[in-house]
């Protein structure tokens, strides 16, 4: 069983590191357009907390160290888009993605990390943490909820990129088959939600893929920044973990 765990584990390593990456042509064009144009930083500051959690929850759990390495992974990758958000967005966007990194990603970690360093110990401190990052990747993986809405609304998969769906579709599986024979309920839980929802995402797919393309104007790489989350775990996928 422990060989099944850490072949799986390994698995969904990997396609945790593609979900990290999938980013990385949006990256280029911010860079080579030295402009962050009208692209959101949230999805990736979320993304950022969601990683590091993991991260944190993978090393103070024993045994989970699949979980710790491939979220300490996405949080350097996560950094490094946020740096890159940084130097090219415009006034207005920079300041309020300074906000958001200081409320989220050093706030809230900062308080979560002391409060169940100095307060907690033993397994109230690993469930308090496994808590917490389920939650984050469940609200994470919830949000390609709008763009389902979108493709029933049109009717057309356009918008809705058939890659991403499927690599957040076989990492948040693998990591649920995961979480479930190494009894890790955090790691299950988010992930079997990732799994269903991915799921119906392929499933819209399969059903629209051949209707005719929406007149909607939408920009499709907006959309699929929207998408991220998740982690991712580990994760965050966790984004699982995760």
């Amino acid at each position: 069983m422990e060989g099944l765990s850490f072949f799986f584990g390994v698995m969904a390593n990997v396609l945790s590191v593609l979900v990290f990456l999938s980013p990385i042509d949006t990256f280029r064009r911010i860079t080579r357009q030295r402009s962050t144009e009208e692209f959101e930083s949230l999805p990736y500051v979320c993304t950022l907390l969601s990683a590091a959690l993991w991260t944190y929850y993978g090393i103070i759990r024993p045994g989970t160290y699949l979980v710790a390495t491939v979220n300490g992974f996405g949080t350097l990758v996560e950094i490094v888009y946020v740096t890159l958000f940084l130097i090219y967005a415009p006034p207005k966007m920079k300041a309020k993605t300074v906000v958001f990194v200081g409320i989220v990603d050093v706030g809230f970690l900062a308080i979560a990390v002391l409060v169940s360093q100095l307060a907690l110990q033993g397994d109230l401190r690993i469930d308090s943490i496994g808590t917490i990052c389920a939650a984050v990747s469940i609200i994470m993986y919830s949000s390609p909820l709008a763009a389902m809405k979108t493709v029933i609304t049109t009717k057309s998969v356009e918008y809705m990129p058939f890659s991403l769906s499927f690599f957040i579709f076989s990492s948040t599986g693998i990591w649920a088959l995961y979480g479930l024979l190494v009894q890790d309920y955090y790691v299950l839980v988010p992930n079997g939600t990732g799994f269903v929802l991915g799921t119906a995402q392929l499933v819209l797919y399969a059903i629209y893929r051949n209707c005719k393309p929406s007149t909607t104007s939408v920009d499709s790489d907006r959309l699929e920044e929207g998408w991220q989350h998740e982690p991712l775990l580990s994760p965050s996928d966790d984004k699982l973990e995760g």
